[in-house]
This record gives C-alpha cells, sequence and structure tokens, in this order.
C-alpha cells in the first residue's frame, strides 16, 4: 500500500510551533495549493490542507518560513479524532511531513515584516553562502576555461563520461 503526498503551495498563515510536554517541537500549517483547472468565472480556486511537523524539522522550518512562503513538502495522510469539551467526535485529515523543501530565494523573505530576525541563514547556501564563483578569490578568469564562451570548445566522443 502507499501513502504519499506531494504538495507545492504557499502557507496561508505563519507556523504554529508549540512543545509537547516531553519537550518534542510540533509544528502545524496550512498551505494553500492551487487546482489545475478553471472555475466558471475563469479563477483558478485553492484547497487548503492542514499540515503537521514534528522534530527539529518542525524547528527549521518554523525559523525559515513565514505567512506567503513557497514550499514544497513530502509527507503522508493521517487521519485522527478525539472528543472535544462538548463531547462531539471530532475528525482531522491532515498530512505529517517527512520533508520540505524551501521554494523561494532567500531575498523573498527578506520584505516579510514579522520576519523577526534576519539574520537567520539560508540553508539551500552552503559556504557561507558563497556560491558566487566571481566572489571567489581563488578562481580567476584566466583559469576558467569557460570563460570565453566566443571559442568552440574541442571534445572528443571519448572524452564523453557517457
Amino acid at each position: 500500500m502507499i501513502n504519499r503526498s506531494v504538495l507545492v503551495g504557499r502557507l496561508t498563515r505563519d507556523v504554529d510551533l508549540r512543545y509537547t510536554a516531553n519537550g518534542t517541537a510540533v509544528a502545524t500549517f496550512t498551505i494553500a495549493v492551487n487546482r489545475q483547472f478553471t472555475n466558471a468565472n475563469g479563477d483558478r480556486d485553492a484547497d487548503f490542507i492542514n499540515c503537521v511537523i514534528w522534530r527539529k524539522a518542525a524547528e527549521n522550518f518554523s525559523n525559515f518560513t513565514h505567512k506567503g512562503s513557497l514550499v514544497g513538502i513530502d509527507g503522508r495522510i493521517q487521519t485522527r479524532n478525539y472528543e472535544n469539551q462538548q463531547g462531539q467526535r471530532v475528525y482531522v485529515t491532515e498530512v505529517v511531513v517527512d520533508n520540505f523543501a524551501l521554494l523561494e530565494p532567500k531575498s523573498a523573505n527578506n520584505n516579510h515584516p514579522s520576519q523577526s530576525n534576519n539574520n537567520i541563514p539560508n540553508p539551500s547556501q552552503s559556504n557561507g553562502g558563497n556560491n558566487n564563483p566571481a566572489n571567489n578569490s581563488a578562481a580567476s578568469p584566466s583559469e576558467d576555461p569557460f570563460a570565453d564562451n566566443t571559442q568552440s570548445i574541442d571534445i572528443s566522443d571519448d572524452d564523453l563520461p557517457f
């Protein structure tokens, strides 16, 4: 049997991060996912899907996202039920997130007023955020064989790895 859900959408509100009695982090959020087709008015409707994420991933997700963030999530659909204070049975269906991806650059997140700490590093960047080879002092244009793209490169079929 297979129970997988892969979703791409925008957060409808800031992530609600809480901790259980034994200190385990749990975050809940809702993402809006546009439908593939348009309605009678020519507009796209959206589905609002409740999600939950646990432990360190919950803390990271909460720290690096905010309302409106475009995210990709991978998880499983789970249903549960409980009895509320009025004695009624309440059924909940949600996606339990296993993995997530931030689908916008950090610059798209800097303009959000509720972002409390703008010094949070982007987890998609490595080497202190120095991913631009032009900023790397070890590489000079004369060492880059692809710097002058006006000349053709002579490569034989034997040089190709496939």
